[in-house]
């Protein structure tokens, strides 16, 4: 198995004011996936869902207002247009918020959880 650098302090200011945020606007079904091994891009993939459109623009407007104030703008956002599925890049930090239908029919944290699982047998 391959040796984990530790994190960097502004990755963990990054994921804990995320999953705040994420708390304090009532998402549902939050999974945070430690990707280090698999990704060169990102460390974490936070994915959470909202129960309609408007919440999930909620959820991501607070996830991306969180990271402004602490000096953590995004690289960038996708989705918010739709508010399906809204992408927030925070560059160690990737966050999915989802309605459930969405996230349910694209699987996207059980792809990368098997990937996970894959690489630590390896």
């Amino acid at each position: 198995m391959t040796q984990l650098e530790p994190l960097s302090i502004q990755t963990e200011v990054t994921k804990k004011l995320v999953l705040q945020a994420l708390e304090s606007l009532k998402a549902v079904d939050i999974i945070l996936l430690d990707v280090r091994i698999q990704a060169s891009f990102t460390d974490f993939m936070i994915f959470a869902s909202g129960t309609s459109s408007r919440h999930v623009k909620s959820i991501a407007s607070a996830v991306i207002d969180a990271a402004k104030l602490a000096k953590l703008p995004p690289y960038g956002v996708e989705g918010e247009d739709v508010g399906e599925w809204i992408l927030v890049d925070l560059g160690d930090v990737i966050v999915h918020v989802m309605l459930p239908d969405t996230r349910q029919y694209y699987e996207i944290e059980k792809l990368w959880s098997e990937e996970l699982v894959l690489a630590n047998s390896e």
